[in-house]
């Protein structure tokens, strides 16, 4: 008779996984690079945020543990991109589908998770988590976890506009606090962001269009229970607060962009 713990998930699974995801970053963090040490601390966010998102929906403990694991994964391609590119640039570089490679076909899964029967839902989950939109899953189960790391992955975008210096928020795109503050929203991102849509790569044009593409991610958020923490801490308020926008109309669009999360 096979023994559950060969085959469900652990807490030392868990744990297993957090010590691997270490030992692949640490080469990453010796670096010093603020775009590697953002995503370091971005991946345990989310890691985070996926368990407590997982965990205010109901989930068993069992899915809240996978969850997890699928926040550590998830954007472990991205360390692949800086290596390659220099920058992370979601418009011409699929960061989900270098991690799928990495994970599934190089093999890299079996360092982190030694149990396989979970494959299939952690490959969709990564593969999808940064589409523009979510395409039609059948499992019911996969389509959870696609949507939890999704909504913990735009959650914690949130996070990351506000905590950490300006310059590192968009590598090559945004250099300093007052280019964002004398920028302004192009016309297609706001007509995006009035008619409650996500915003598409290709619209964004000015260095404030990369910034306000992060209010657009509350529309396309898939819990009730997402929304609870972004208005709970005030996310959004407290990312535009951080700037004095210059122009009298780009604070009037700024204000009526934000007003249509509330």
């Amino acid at each position: 008779m096979t023994n559950l713990n060969d085959t469900e998930l652990t807490r030392n699974d868990v744990s297993h996984a957090f010590q691997q995801i270490g030992q692949f970053f640490k080469p990453y963090e010796e670096s010093g690079d603020p775009g590697y040490l953002l995503k370091i601390v971005h991946t345990y966010h989310v890691a985070e945020n996926c368990a407590k998102l997982a965990q205010m929906t109901g989930c068993s403990e069992e899915d809240i543990l996978l969850s997890s694991i699928i926040g550590l994964l998830h954007d472990i391609g991205r360390f692949a991109e800086m290596k390659e590119t220099g920058e992370f640039n979601g418009s011409r570089y699929d960061h989900a589908s270098k991690g799928v490679e990495m994970l599934f076909e190089e093999g890299m899964i079996r360092r982190f998770l030694k149990k396989d029967r979970y494959d299939e839902i952690i490959r969709t989950a990564i593969a999808d988590h940064s589409l523009f939109q979510l395409p039609q899953i059948k499992d019911e189960r996969t389509l959870l976890h696609a949507k939890l790391i999704r909504d913990a992955d735009k959650l914690d975008n949130f996070r990351v506009k506000i905590d950490e210096p300006v310059e590192n928020l968009f590598p090559g795109r945004i250099t300093s606090k007052q280019l964002l503050e004398t920028s302004y929203i192009s016309d297609a991102v706001y007509d995006s962001l009035r008619k409650r849509e996500c915003v598409k790569l290709k619209d964004r044009l000015t260095p404030l269009d990369y910034l306000v593409t992060i209010i657009g991610f509350y529309f396309d958020l898939n819990f009730d229970a997402t929304r609870h923490i972004i208005h709970k801490e005030n996310l959004i308020r407290r990312m535009i607060k951080r700037f004095d926008f210059i122009d009298e109309e780009t604070n009037s669009r700024i204000n009526e962009i934000v007003s249509l999360t509330e």
